[in-house]
């Protein structure tokens, strides 16, 4: 079965020195992907000296709304100092989904066709970018960039079966802002 790779986490600094680490989570499902023998893809920052190229992970617990995590690679606070700043990523099956209905791998959306509430096609889900508000890139039909925040208010409809997504749209968003020219007819 073919699988992807998804980003769940980077790692931060050490707790401790028994080698457990901070872990700055990126995904929506922590419990599904830190779960006790997972192995992990590692990919060390630019100039880093970590070299292990996968992480296993041994235990994990929360501590004050924050993720600490046991790597077997990691065995005390030097080995845990180095991988700091690590990305983490898991393989998924391509079929896999998540487990909340309301929630999208990245893969899901690119290349869902984008329409207004009015079933006029707009573009293209090209991407997304995260942040503090996730946003929607979408290319429109005229080879603009449009990014559009991920909230249910301005992205009402995602039909992942249908390839598409419905986009509450509004001059500025997706669409470009009308002329401000105003002509009367003779040229004035």
């Amino acid at each position: 079965m073919e699988s992807i790779e998804v980003v769940v986490g980077r790692i931060g600094k050490p707790h401790g020195i028994r080698g457990e680490v901070t872990v700055d989570v990126r995904t929506d499902e922590p419990e599904r992907r830190y779960v006790v023998g997972a192995v992990l893809q590692a990919e060390a920052p630019r100039g880093s000296a970590f070299a292990a190229r996968t992480l296993t992970v041994s235990r994990t617990r929360w501590h004050q709304g924050v993720l600490l995590a046991a790597f077997e690679e990691l065995p005390d606070r030097n080995a845990a100092e180095s991988a700091r700043g690590v990305v983490l990523r898991a393989a998924v099956p391509a079929d896999e989904t998540p487990d909340d209905p309301d929630e999208f791998y990245d893969h899901q959306l690119v290349g869902l066709a984008a329409y207004d509430l009015e079933g006029a096609h707009l573009g293209e889900v090209v991407g997304l970018v995260h942040g503090a508000q996730d946003l929607l890139r979408i290319t429109t039909l005229d080879r603009r960039e449009a990014l559009v925040p991920f909230v249910s208010a301005l992205v009402p409809e995602v039909d992942i079966a249908g390839g598409r997504v419905v986009v509450a749209d509004r001059p500025g968003l997706v669409t470009p802002f009308p002329d401000d020219e105003v002509t009367d007819g003779d040229g004035a």
